[in-house]
């Protein structure tokens, strides 16, 4: 690890990583294009550019790992990371207000204007009632058929093993503080367990809801916003228990001391905001 009273910043030499981090992201954006035009191929020009990205974080962030344990990182490049994590983790927080704040434009705003009765005099959806969930007046009117998803079941089962995570998650914290490496892995394994279960979970109700309760991308306002904000939210959860595991196998090779230990505070950071937006989620998705 790094030695505290170091005074030199260290600068990394020029690196490949980010020319190569480009090149993935030129090849999902085509591959992407080629594919939503069903062009030839398209789709093994999306996958060699997600190859090429895990390559790219996998090298980087190794580099960055050697550079930790090598002793390169002194006390104000630790305090240039937490301020770095902090601002990426307020980025996050304006992401997923911008979807909370659609949802809220379209239950309080859209969805009783278009059911006034002077809008309903000009675009023809006379009777739509606007009450929520709906699929919006045009599915309405089509008489499309769809059942909403309740707070009960799957989703509070998922709530309560997010909240479970963030406690297993900060008695690994405190075993980490207390210089007991058992229970340091134990608490990530179960933090990770549970996130895995959380994970499968919500993958299983999205199976549910479209065999079962027609719920989908296309089932008008209500589908787009109830995927949109939950499955931006799995992909978080996704990303958070990816680098856990990391922090794991960091852990089991004897990485991290007391006082020094930047990388696991700034995914613990990462996951305890997940788990705050999952209960805004559950209350305003679910509940509401």
């Amino acid at each position: 690890m790094s030695n505290p009273s170091a005074s030199r910043y260290f600068i990394p030499q020029p690196s490949l990583w980010p020319m190569v981090g480009s090149l993935a992201l030129l090849l999902m954006a085509s591959g992407a294009v080629l594919t939503m035009n069903s062009i030839a191929n398209g789709g093994f020009v999306l996958l060699a550019g997600f190859a090429v990205l895990f390559y790219m974080l996998f090298g980087w962030f190794g580099s960055v790992i050697d550079e930790s344990e090598g002793g390169n990182y002194n006390l104000q490049v630790d305090q240039s990371f937490r301020w770095s994590m902090g601002w990426f983790i307020f980025s996050e927080v304006m992401f997923f207000a911008a979807f909370f704040g659609s949802l809220f434009y379209i239950r309080v705003l859209s969805v009783p204007e278009l059911a006034s009765s002077a809008q309903q005099l000009y675009s023809g959806f006379a009777g739509f009632v606007g009450t929520w969930p709906t699929a919006g007046p045009a599915a309405e009117a089509a008489k499309t058929e769809f059942h909403a998803m309740h707070a009960t079941g799957i989703p509070l089962l998922n709530t309560i093993l997010l909240l479970s995570s963030g406690a297993t998650l900060t008695w690994a914290h405190w075993g980490m503080l207390a210089g007991k490496r058992k229970q340091l892995v134990l608490g990530l394994f179960l933090t990770i367990a549970l996130g895995l279960t959380f994970i499968g979970f919500q993958a299983y109700e999205y199976y549910e809801a479209y065999n079962h309760l027609n719920l989908k991308m296309t089932t008008g306002v209500y589908g787009s916003t109830f995927f949109m904000l939950t499955g931006f939210h799995g992909f978080h959860v996704t990303l958070g228990a990816t680098m856990l595991i990391v922090i794991l196998i960091r852990s089991m090779k004897g990485h991290f001391t007391a006082e020094r230990h930047f990388a696991f505070e700034a995914v613990a950071w990462y996951w305890h905001f997940v788990d705050v937006v999952w209960l805004g989620l559950f209350v305003v998705v679910y509940w509401l």
